[in-house]
């Protein structure tokens, strides 16, 4: 990958879009993760306003530790960056309150942590209307389009998607060119979404090189036959998780009328 240009490549393109819908700036949710990290700094090098939002709910101390030194770095490198800290910890107890008794159910672990995606989904767009910033979107491609590893209208509700045709081995790439911190880059990626330190890998069942590689595969017209030991499990979960997340890829499905019958 041709690092600099890919990166020049991306900013021009976030500001031709802002330009473009007459919009000052950018949003980013910052999650001390390297995705958020390298869509804010693609933002902030764009010279256009870029607002970083932090956004806790009971979030583990070192997501938080690295999400504050990042949003510090870039307001110390960039004059156009400025923040805030929506602490919805209390939002999202308050939100739990006024809910049905569901402590038998065992989905309910989950179905809180994409609540709490989509509290923050809301909060984005607060700020967004206060200022007429875009919603940058921080998934990147095998998140978006592999295995649909993000909530439906949380963390995938976005205005633009500047990283989301680049696999995460190339995010990476991308963060080191963009000298986001060590901290950051050697970190577990991890949807924080459950208030612990469960990485993206212990929920998904495979790191993001396994799922890339199936993801190609895939994108070969492979099949689970053609692979045996690891490769096959991965390739299988790949699968699976790809066809269980359509839902969340592929356009809303309409119901369209036949004609004869709006007559």
């Amino acid at each position: 990958m041709q690092t600099e240009k890919v990166a020049n490549h991306i900013i021009q393109w976030l500001k031709d879009y802002a330009t473009k819908a007459n919009m000052k700036g950018f949003v980013v949710g910052i999650s001390g993760g390297v995705d958020s990290a390298v869509t804010s700094t693609l933002c902030a090098k764009t010279g256009l306003r870029t607002l970083c939002v932090e956004m806790p709910i009971h979030q583990n101390p070192d997501h938080v530790s690295r999400a504050q030194k990042h949003i510090e770095a870039l307001k110390h490198n960039f004059a156009n960056v400025t923040s805030v800290n929506a602490d919805l910890t209390s939002v999202f107890e308050e939100f739990k309150k006024v809910l049905p008794d569901s402590q038998n159910n065992e989905l309910l672990d989950l179905s809180l942590a994409n609540s709490r995606a989509r509290l923050r989904m809301t909060t984005l767009y607060y700020f967004a209307g206060l200022h007429r910033y875009l919603v940058a979107g921080t998934g990147n491609k095998v998140e978006d389009f592999g295995v649909g590893f993000y909530t439906k209208y949380g963390d995938g509700g976005v205005d633009l998607s500047p990283i989301a045709d680049l696999m995460k081995s190339e995010v990476y790439k991308l963060g080191e060119y963009l000298q986001v911190s060590d901290t950051i880059l050697n970190a577990a990626p991890s949807d924080g979404l459950f208030g612990d330190s469960r990485s993206d890998e212990e929920q998904l069942g495979a790191s993001y090189d396994e799922l890339e590689w199936a993801m190609k595969m895939h994108e070969e017209g492979k099949r689970e036959s053609d692979f045996s030991g690891r490769e096959a499990k991965v390739y299988r979960l790949y699968e699976i998780l790809n066809t269980k997340n359509k839902h969340k890829m592929d356009p809303i499905p309409v119901c369209e009328i036949p004609l004869h019958l709006k007559k």
